[in-house]
């Protein structure tokens, strides 16, 4: 378990100590430093738990007031509390986790780095840590043997001083908009459980939502990040194309439509958790720029009188919900409020270009890594080993030829320049995250015949996907709610790049609209 890969970080390793909060914003976990001394004679009190972001749980660490063992067991704790209800968590590793801590403690760095013992949950699709099985959601890969290596996204917060102790569920290899697979069961809402969590990362936003975790690695290819965070009611930032590692083994995700990064219930700790990992990584041949200041820097300053676009027709022509339609106008009467410039703006993307693609670009990339496993199986595939969707999406790609990977590819590049055109008008655009609302469980399982499945998933990609084709980065805030108790996510998209905008702007949100001491009903 030494032999982790070491990957250098940014200078802001300090700033948990140093950073002063703006008047009036989150405030999780000030007040509660104080008490912990006498609450590590008993145990770290759940309620004090459940009311720590990252950085609070870092600044205790760093202060010494509490220890990373003490969270690590608050964490299991909430895990055994609410999973078998939730089933956020398919995989735990507990072990892995207590040995860190003791070869820290001996090494005398039990107390380092700015996610200094902050308890880590990440997603159990296409991501590996060492000794450990990845499953991509798929009873396929169940019995795979343990990574050699650790993700080099997973290396740099673990380097930072975060805590993997287990991974979270996701569908098979991602592929729908709700968590729930033939290989681990449903991931349920944890506002309502007889609702989707949503998906790709619904696992992991599901697990933030109920408390286990502050902070869970989350992937996006379609809206993996944003489309979850919107129905648990968390922050999902989508980066922007090549800003987070996706190595040591692969450098991008079909074409950099899939990016990785977290879901969490503060602006400060998706900015804390995005220093900690973003930065280009040896052999990739793309990196964003760098940085001109720390993320966690941005928070502390203001947004300033910004442009906005809305946004208000999805890409696939779904109509958009009552709840969301409402929620929509109260946050452009918020902007308003804040002093922002507002416009209607219609995209100039053509969908059957944009999402066909997509498809191909995520398609062709399925098929690759099922005939990898084939290949050391000996054996094709079948209906025991993949689900019905899957199976017909396997189907579909068959004949994918070089030239139209190349025309996607070329798509990809079209798309980027026309969304970044809108940003020589604009600095940031407003839409919603989906047309629909937390859709039932099995509504979107990939359990269920191809006809279905389409007719059900209209509502739920189509604001989404332009920014994985364009590569622009794109934050879900949960700024709203349904009559029923349902959130509801706004989505901002800013230019390559421009993730200090979109924290700058969350950031002012945040202070205005608060939402984090909201807590889901589980």
């Amino acid at each position: 378990m030494d032999n982790h890969e070491s990957v250098p970080l940014n200078s802001t390793t300090d700033w948990p100590r140093r950073s002063v909060l703006k008047a009036g914003a989150v405030a999780i976990g000030v007040g509660l430093l104080g008490r912990f001394a006498d609450a590590r004679a008993q145990g770290l009190a759940a309620s004090d738990y459940q009311s720590m972001d990252a950085w609070a749980m870092s600044q205790a660490i760093r202060s010494g007031e509490l220890t990373a063992e003490d969270l690590l067991a608050a964490a299991l704790s909430r895990y055994s509390e609410v999973n078998a209800r939730i089933n956020a968590v398919n995989m735990l590793h507990e072990a892995y986790a207590r040995t860190l801590l003791a070869q820290r403690r001996s090494a005398g760095s039990h107390n380092q780095g700015p996610l200094a013992g902050v308890p880590l949950l990440f997603k159990d699709l296409n991501t590996s840590l060492q000794g450990t099985i990845t499953s991509n959601g798929s009873r396929l890969f169940k019995d795979s043997p343990p990574a050699a290596h650790t993700s080099t996204l997973i290396a740099r917060y673990q380097q930072a001083g975060a805590v993997p102790f287990g991974k979270t569920a996701s569908p098979e290899f991602g592929l729908t908009t709700t968590t729930e697979s033939l290989a681990w069961g449903q991931t349920h809402n944890p506002w309502n459980l007889a609702m989707s969590a949503g998906g790709s990362s619904g696992g992991s936003a599901a697990a933030v939502a109920a408390g286990i975790v502050p902070v869970a690695h989350a992937t996006d290819g379609g809206g993996s990040i944003r489309i979850p965070a919107s129905y648990c009611g968390v922050i999902g930032l989508k980066p922007s194309r090549y800003r987070t590692p996706s190595g040591p083994l692969h450098f991008e995700g079909a074409f950099g439509a899939s990016v990785a990064n977290v879901v969490s219930r503060t602006v400060r700790d998706t900015a804390l958790f995005l220093d900690a990992g973003q930065g280009h990584e040896a052999g990739s041949a793309y990196w964003c720029p760098p940085l001109i200041r720390p993320y966690v820097e941005e928070l502390q300053r203001e947004p300033g009188k910004l442009r906005v676009a809305v946004v208000r027709q999805s890409l696939t022509g779904a109509p958009l919900e009552p709840a969301i339609a409402a929620t929509l106008e109260q946050t452009i009467k918020q902007l308003l409020a804040l002093g922002h410039e507002l416009e209607e703006l219609n995209l100039n993307v053509d969908p059957r270009q944009l999402f066909g693609a997509h498809g191909t670009a995520l398609g062709t990339a399925l098929r690759v890594q099922i005939h990898d496993r084939e290949q050391v199986l000996g054996r094709a595939v079948n209906s025991d080993d993949l689900e019905k969707v899957t199976l017909v999406n396997l189907e579909r790609f068959k004949s994918t030829s070089g030239e139209d990977l190349y025309r996607a590819r070329q798509a990809f590049e079209s798309i980027s320049a026309t969304m970044e055109q809108h940003f020589e008008r604009f600095d940031v655009i407003l839409s919603p995250v989906t047309g629909s609302l937390t859709p039932k469980l099995g509504l979107l399982s990939l359990d269920q015949p191809w006809d279905s499945y389409v007719h059900h998933a209209m509502g739920s990609a189509g604001f989404t996907v332009v920014a994985n084709v364009s590569g622009q980065p794109a934050i879900s805030l949960p700024l709203g709610q349904s009559d029923s108790g349902l959130p509801v996510g706004m989505m901002f998209t800013a230019r390559l790049g421009g993730e200090d905008v979109l924290l700058r702007l969350a950031s002012q949100l945040e202070q205005a609209h608060p939402w984090a001491g909201k807590r889901a009903t589980v």
